[in-house]
């Protein structure tokens, strides 16, 4: 140890006292006990702070929101959340925090440092929170309980994600369109609509795709992968929204009804191309005569008469 760190903060102390107080946490030794509830702690201070939080003394008032603390060095902490203060920067990428440890949990980013390691999997984390919210899957652990269904999950943030269900909440919004999701993944995968950008590529005919999920079930129509299967006629699908519309046939059921005429149907696809008989709107044009049609396949059967004209 550097005496002279011990003579710059003003208190004085032997250096053999010193010696024998580290040599005595290093063993684990516990000389100081709580005179509440007993607990034992090896050093003088931790007992006092044990004391505060026991006994609820909290001398130290925010003037900013009015929360308390025991120790002035909490407030100090605290109120850098207020004044936006964040004294400790990487000097790697400049990222600032409010707390030293803070920091120092951030180097390992760069360092590639993961001290905290998993006893049954061997997956490692910079992070003990980390590792103890890893474990919850090898335990099973779901301590965080909705209180509107009972489903439960291994983290906080999970349940907090999960409450938006509920709740309706949906704070993350696209700059762009405005439209609103639960979730900041959601949100990052419908930005590539606007940017035009499709990372997930079909191996098989390069056809690309904006989600990961959408090119999974484009290859089925390469592997010919039907998994979803009508329960009453076992007809297979290769789409879940195939099988839901199909088990419309089944039930009968309408639920897109025309505001016009009542109509019902039982694809909202069907009553879009209805709702052109009543706008007069004809979408699929002839090239050849420029007649125009409601239905594509009607211009489709349209074509055949030009194709068997110029065959003469």
């Amino acid at each position: 140890m550097n005496t002279d760190c011990v003579l710059q903060s003003h208190k004085s102390f032997s250096e053999k006292g010193y010696q024998q107080r580290l040599q005595s946490i290093r063993n684990g030794e516990c000389h100081y006990s709580c005179g509440v509830c007993h607990k034992s702690c090896r050093q003088n201070g931790d007992v006092k702070r044990h004391q505060c939080k026991q006994v609820g003394e909290h001398r130290y008032s925010c003037d900013v929101c009015n929360k308390l603390f025991c120790r002035v060095s909490k407030l100090k902490i605290h109120q850098r959340i207020h004044s936006g203060e964040r004294p400790y920067s990487c000097d790697v990428c400049h990222k600032s925090f409010t707390q030293k440890a803070g920091l120092m949990t951030h180097l390992r980013i760069h360092s590639g440092e993961r001290p905290y390691s998993c006893d049954v999997c061997h997956k490692s984390f910079t992070q003990k929170a980390g590792l103890m919210t890893h474990l919850r899957i090898h335990s099973g652990e779901r301590p965080y309980v909705c209180d509107v269904c009972n489903q439960s999950f291994s983290q906080q943030s999970s349940l907090k994600r999960h409450h938006r269900v509920h709740s309706g909440e949906r704070p993350y919004v696209c700059d762009v369109c405005n439209k609103s999701f639960s979730k900041q993944c959601n949100l990052k995968r419908h930005h590539r609509v606007h940017g035009g950008e499709h990372p997930y590529v079909c191996g098989v005919c390069n056809k690309s795709f904006s989600q990961q999920s959408n090119l999974k079930r484009h290859h089925r129509i390469h592997s010919g992968e039907r998994p979803y299967s009508c329960d009453l006629c076992h007809k297979p699908f290769a789409l879940m929204a195939a099988l839901m519309r199909h088990l419309r046939i089944h039930s009968g059921e309408r639920p897109y009804v025309c505001d016009v005429c009542n109509q019902s149907f039982n694809q909202r696809s069907s009553l879009k191309t209805h709702l052109r008989i009543h706008s007069g709107e004809r979408p699929y044009v002839c090239d050849v005569c420029h007649k125009s049609y409601v239905v594509k396949a009607h211009l489709t059967r349209h074509l055949h008469i030009h194709s068997s004209e110029c065959s003469y």
